[in-house]
């Protein structure tokens, strides 16, 4: 019987990092290697195992993405660092004015990271041991409503690190993003909402805002929620010099970062 639980055990940790894998490929690379139909047998045999042996289940486990029950309602989550809104600027001299703030405050060479804006929700990860535990929206900037089994249903938000890298693992880090919906879900969204006689969303980031507020995940699966991960508040440790070398760090470790990242030297 021992020997027949180690087996079970292997194979339950084989299949796992096998469907992380494909997750990371399919939903952050958008570089499938397997089919839909081959992704579902591997899936099916690892709930089959769970089932077999309930004592092997882990919250990280790609069988946990959507809870059971729906919520009564959200708790409250403090944010040990305020999550701030970003300010506007239409001129070029405002953002000339702003550099030379920072430097004044500085008092020092500056680089800059810039990215691209995404126009979702804000929300914020917590990982632990590499592993997902919390996720949050900025509420405030203060508190946020825990959204963790919400943020689960997103595919492209790993559950747990794709990496060895003990620094990243070993430690609680908190990493920053925007959920939004793509277009054509949206598109999609509205048409179901319209046959089915539903108030239409204005916008895909109403759409977004309204999805990450339901209180059934199930309900959430469906609507074609992604991320991008923009922020990280503190520096993991000393082996990341900059924000902008911590974020390709957690791009390797499958986080799906915002594209077109570039460090400007002035």
């Amino acid at each position: 019987m021992r020997v027949k639980r180690d087996r079970a055990k292997k194979e339950i940790d084989r299949l796992r990092r096998e469907l992380e894998r494909h997750d990371h490929l399919y939903y952050v690379l958008n570089q499938p290697v397997i089919s839909d139909q081959e992704y579902d047998r591997l899936y099916q045999h690892l709930v089959e195992l769970e089932k077999a042996f309930p004592d092997y289940v882990t919250p990280d486990s790609p069988t946990k993405r959507v809870g059971g029950k729906p919520l009564k309602g959200f708790k409250a989550i403090e944010h040990k660092i305020r999550m701030l809104s970003l300010d506007n600027t239409y001129s070029e001299q405002e953002v000339r004015d702003f550099d030379a703030r920072v430097r004044k405050i500085l008092q020092r060479p500056v680089d800059y990271e810039t990215t691209l804006k995404i126009d979702g929700v804000a929300v914020s990860l917590t990982y632990v041991d590499g592993r997902f535990v919390r996720g949050s929206t900025r509420g405030d900037g203060i508190q946020g409503d825990d959204i963790t089994q919400n943020l689960k249903t997103i595919r492209s938000i790993p559950l747990k690190m794709l990496t060895d890298e003990r620094v990243l693992q070993l430690q609680t880090i908190e990493v920053r993003g925007e959920v939004y919906m793509p277009k054509e879900s949206f598109l999609a969204l509205n048409r179901e909402r319209e046959k089915a006689g539903e108030l239409l969303f204005a916008n895909p980031r109403n759409a977004a805002a309204g999805t990450l507020k339901l209180l059934d995940p199930q309900a959430v699966v469906g609507r074609g929620l992604n991320i991008f991960i923009h922020t990280v508040p503190t520096s993991p440790g000393k082996d990341y010099p900059s924000h902008h070398a911590t974020l390709l760090s957690l791009r390797d470790a499958g986080f799906r970062v915002v594209p077109h990242i570039r460090l400007c030297r002035n």
